[in-house]
């Protein structure tokens, strides 16, 4: 069995150019939705697109790695900034929204706080944490930040969250082939990952002080 024959049932779930308007829809939405499964679709892509560039002739239909990382990467950005904008406008009634969520309220004040300090890498943290991109981004549009504090943060947030999952899905590839095991191994260390950065954003201290 060759290379491109263990790829199996995996290629058939990437294979084609209609996952790059997956992905962008998946990881648009989830800002939203949390539960949708971006980060295993842009990994199983990855893993795919990774083990064929060990074939002598790649096939057509397999993503390649360079335009799924720029589609994640771009699909994050516009997602965050998308929640920034509704929160933004909501008024009172995102005020009011986020006054019965003790989640939101801490994440807002906590973020305000972060942002007047230069402390935004807690944007970045956030993007990998459970539900840490929906609660960053709509509190940071509800507590009225401008978007030069919050929006050159959130590009960096989504350069390195898709740079991590698609490395991900491109070590696991090549070193456990395309298979269903290394899209789960890949996917379980980009769970670790947010599960660390969740216990980042929560410790007392994390905030960063100001520069000197």
């Amino acid at each position: 069995m060759n290379l491109l024959d263990s790829m199996g049932s995996l290629r058939s779930l990437t294979a084609g150019p209609w996952i790059y308007p997956v992905v962008a829809t998946s990881i648009l939405l989830d800002v939203f939705l949390p539960v949708l499964p971006s980060g295993f679709l842009v990994i199983s892509a990855a893993t795919a697109a990774s083990a064929a560039l060990g074939a002598a002739t790649p096939p057509a239909d397999v993503p390649s790695l360079l335009p799924l990382l720029l589609t994640a990467a771009a699909a994050s950005a516009l997602g965050d900034f998308l929640a920034y904008r509704l929160a933004l406008r909501g008024g009172r009634r995102m005020d009011r929204a986020i006054a019965r969520s003790r989640r939101l309220t801490v994440a807002r004040e906590r973020l305000g706080t972060a942002l007047a300090r230069g402390g935004g890498l807690i944007v970045v943290l956030a993007r990998f944490a459970p539900a840490g991109r929906s609660v960053v981004s709509l509190g940071a549009g509800a507590a009225g930040r401008r978007p030069e504090e919050f929006l050159p943060w959130s590009a960096l947030a989504a350069v390195v969250w898709a740079s991590y999952s698609v490395g991900l899905g491109w070590l696991g590839g090549r070193w456990l082939g395309a298979t269903w095991f290394s899209a789960g191994v890949s996917t379980l260390a980009l769970l670790l990952a947010g599960g660390l950065a969740g216990y980042l954003i929560r410790r007392p201290g994390t905030t960063p002080a100001p520069a000197a």
